[in-house]
């Protein structure tokens, strides 16, 4: 007898958690239909997209994820498999991913731990086993994985179940948890999932929330100050996520730099919300900073460090790889302010995570600016101030501090 469904495996398979390793040893870098499209999505759209991606270099550049949201499903077949919606995707999803594929990149596909979706489409719930299997046999590389209409599941189980699944169809298959922090999955997932979610959803907006009946959705600045807390959980394989990038949907180009500098700062999964095929220059000088990228792909794999606050700024160091530094001054209000820099006022050591001490009391460093890509001296080891920086409202100052 063939045991399909995930409720029934369940009852004979225990649950252990078997992530497949090595698909994040840095965050993942991609796309989603979400932020910009919604429900409204297409095959067309999907390998416009992909196009996109290649044309416009942000596949060399790491970007690598082409992820279906909600909204890609139709019917459940008479076994149980779950097919693709056949007026959106004609060819069905094996097609779309094979065209992606031949772009050299991955796709990604998107359901939910209970009943339905959140746009009230099939939820995997007693399907997860055929679920991972179908994802499997289509060719798919990432499952973002939601939590709507989970009404008395607990989520640590159905969390294990579907990455137990993932791993018994045999294709590695990144796992993107989305249960927005209730259950404090960064506690418990590491060997579960690649990446969880710890604030509920963003929405285009530095500095406020969105309420809605039953949910709030937050702004950049909110997803910060949720995310910011919980760096000694974050690394090699298992990222905190707060959220997808809203960098080119509306907000300025401040607000834009200031929110894509952050996410890398924090080591954040770097999934694209914007349509790539219409984007603005500035829109794109941003996404495609190989600088900043590399600040939130480092090797050390470590989420930064809000070290202080003073005169309206937030100062965030983030250790690196070889010894090196990212240093960012994040000015969250809304105006103009100018910041005199004394190095020795940022002598701290990174007690939590990484161990690693900036020592400018001994150690001089080159000051590399990620945003003009220019080098702006060097540290001192005096107590005085050697500087003063201007940063600019809802923006950042950024750099790399090279040995």
């Amino acid at each position: 007898m063939i045991i399909l469904g995930g409720m029934i495996a369940l009852m004979v398979m225990p649950v252990r958690a078997q992530k497949w390793e090595k698909l994040a040893d840095t965050p993942q870098m991609g796309w989603s239909t979400w932020n910009k499209f919604q429900g409204n999505i297409s095959e067309e759209i999907i390998k416009g997209i992909a196009d996109a991606m290649v044309e416009s270099g942000l596949r060399d550049v790491g970007y690598t994820y082409i992820n279906i949201d909600d909204c890609w499903h139709g019917q459940r077949d008479g076994n149980g498999f779950i097919q693709s919606d056949p007026v959106r995707f004609p060819n069905g999803i094996k097609a779309v991913a094979d065209y992606v594929h031949s772009k050299g990149l991955k796709l990604g596909i998107y359901s939910d731990a209970g009943t339905a979706t959140c746009a009230g489409m099939s939820g995997s719930l007693g399907h997860e086993y055929q679920d991972a299997i179908q994802y499997a046999r289509w060719g798919v590389d990432y499952l973002k994985y939601d939590w709507c209409n989970t009404t008395n599941i607990n989520p640590i189980g159905a969390y294990h179940l579907i990455s137990d699944a993932l791993r018994a169809a045999g294709r590695p298959i990144l796992l993107s948890m989305c249960e927005w922090g209730n259950s404090r999955p960064w506690k418990w997932a590491r060997e579960v999932g690649h990446s969880w979610r710890t604030t509920p959803d963003i929405w285009c907006d530095f500095d406020s929330l969105r309420i809605f009946p039953g949910y709030t959705q937050f702004g950049v600045m909110q997803c910060i100050q949720f995310n910011d807390t919980l760096r000694q959980y974050a690394g090699k394989g298992h990222w905190n996520d707060p959220d997808m990038l809203e960098v080119g949907n509306g907000m300025t180009e401040n607000e834009d730099r200031a929110h894509f500098t952050m996410w890398c700062m924090m080591a954040s999964p770097l999934i694209l919300g914007n349509d790539l095929r219409s984007m603005s220059e500035a829109t794109r000088r941003i996404i495609m900073n190989k600088e900043m990228i590399a600040v939130d792909q480092d090797t050390l794999g470590v989420q930064g460090l809000h070290y202080k606050d003073r005169d309206g700024l937030q100062f965030w160091f983030k250790p690196l790889a070889g010894g090196d530094w990212a240093f960012t001054i994040l000015n969250p209000t809304r105006q103009d302010i100018t910041c005199e820099m004394n190095w020795q006022d940022f002598n701290l050591t990174d007690e939590q995570v990484s161990k690693q001490s900036t020592a400018f009391d001994t150690t001089v460093y080159k000051v590399y600016n990620l945003w003009t890509h220019k080098t702006e001296g060097k540290t001192s080891v005096k107590n005085k101030t050697d500087r003063r920086i201007i940063v600019r409202a809802r923006d950042v100052a950024s750099y790399r501090l090279i040995r």
